[in-house]
């Protein structure tokens, strides 16, 4: 059936990064998409992200240019410290991504929103929309919400994060894999003479972390990590007053904005994942993003990953649109691979950087001292580079942008 006659209808659940990405990109690709979120509002209360090389390259290729960099800061510089600011060693990220053609950017993710909102332009997005349940035919789906309303599509796209309904019916109960340690989240305003524009700096401790990332305009995101059992993080009700006892005595930095921050700006959670999910769709369903496989923040890779999932999504249906559901599969085994290692590595780097016993950590830092420029670049040029599915990539109608160097492994 020719494109002409018929337009692929998507029914996009959630409003994510992931969620607002396929909407714009499958919208370009020529798919009647709608949007359906469970939220009242598009909201993102105290948190930033990066949205990496890999990323933006992915969106270039489609023909997307967001602009990020006049709405968060491109990363400069990236420093791995010891708790009291000492440096172990700097990481050649901006080096790398400068080779690979694309900045990495640090950026509020209600920032990130409103761009990809920009993008998506008139693609209805229909809130107060919980989806419970879907129902497949021949000819496509039905996705049923909490209301009593339902929605009609020839394909559905899951991209309705950690606890997805989706990925619940094609999957059934799994459990949540903890991380070992809570998290906190916070912007503020913040300025330091000591830090330069586009810093990014990873303190160590034994057991805890912090992070200390400028996202421009005076604003800084920063988070850090304490270890204890998961049945503490999940209940946490502690103050600001804890988090600086637990993060006494470090960098200046790190207690002046902590200090700065008001209170209930802070934000805490436990920090999960799941055991991968091999069997990501079914019929015309699939998953995308933290649906399709969620993973810890270590490798800032989460917003990257659900956006090269919506890029490749949508080369896929572009490729595929006599038979959708073949586009489904295509789309799920171009991602596999790669999304199965970050989940992984994901998991390897938080256990490596949340280290507790003093040996071990003495270790860690020694080797991170000393290893060779090369070794540490490897996995970052890997990790940074997006490797398209096909020699063709691309949709009609969309400018391609140019391609990075393919990378020598795309494990991490």
């Amino acid at each position: 059936m020719g494109t002409e006659e018929h337009r692929t209808t998507a029914i996009v659940v959630g409003a994510g990064i992931g969620g607002l990405t396929a909407a714009a990109v499958l919208s370009r690709a020529g798919l009647d998409v709608r949007v359906y979120e469970r939220a009242t509002e598009l909201r993102a209360a105290g948190s930033g992200l990066s949205v990496m090389t890999n990323a933006l390259t992915a969106l270039s290729r489609s023909g997307m240019d967001l602009g990020l960099e006049k709405h968060g800061q491109a990363v400069e510089v990236f420093k791995v410290l010891d708790r009291r600011g000492r440096l172990i060693r700097e990481q050649p990220l901006k080096e790398v991504s400068d080779r690979l053609g694309a900045p990495c950017v640090s950026i509020s993710r209600a920032a990130l929103q409103s761009a990809l909102l920009t993008q998506a332009g008139d693609v209805p997005i229909t809130f107060r929309a919980a989806a419970t349940r879907y129902e497949t035919d021949d000819e496509g789906v039905t996705v049923h919400f909490a209301d009593g309303t339902t929605a009609r599509g020839d394909i559905l796209v899951g991209a309705d994060g950690f606890r997805s309904a989706v990925r619940r019916q094609l999957a059934g109960p799994e459990e949540e894999r903890d991380s070992g340690y809570l998290s906190w989240l916070a912007l503020v305003p913040f300025e330091d003479r000591r830090l330069r524009p586009g810093y990014v700096g990873h303190y160590w401790g034994r057991g805890r972390r912090f992070g200390l990332i400028d996202i421009g305009h005076g604003r800084y995101y920063w988070w850090g990590t304490y270890n204890m059992p998961a049945a503490r993080s999940r209940s946490w009700s502690g103050g600001k007053d804890e988090i600086l006892r637990v993060f006494d005595g470090w960098a200046p930095e790190v207690l002046r904005v902590v200090q700065q921050t008001p209170e209930d700006a802070i934000l805490s959670l436990p920090s999960c994942d799941r055991v991968f999910l091999e069997r990501w769709g079914d019929g015309p369903v699939t998953l995308l993003g933290d649906a399709a496989h969620p993973m810890l923040t270590s490798l800032g890779q989460g917003a990257a990953m659900a956006i090269e999932d919506a890029v490749v999504l949508a080369d896929a249906m572009a490729r595929h649109t006599d038979d959708p559901r073949a586009g489904l599969r295509a789309y799920e085994d171009a991602r596999r691979e790669r999304t199965r290692a970050m989940v992984a590595n994901a998991r390897r780097t938080s256990d490596l950087e949340q280290l507790e016993h003093p040996v071990a950590t003495a270790l860690r830092n020694t080797f991170l001292r000393w290893v060779p420029k090369s070794v540490l670049a490897r996995p970052l040029e890997a990790a940074l580079t997006f490797t398209p599915p096909g020699a063709g990539f691309g949709y009609p109608g969309n400018r391609p942008g140019p391609a990075a160097p393919s990378s020598r492994d795309d494990r991490m």
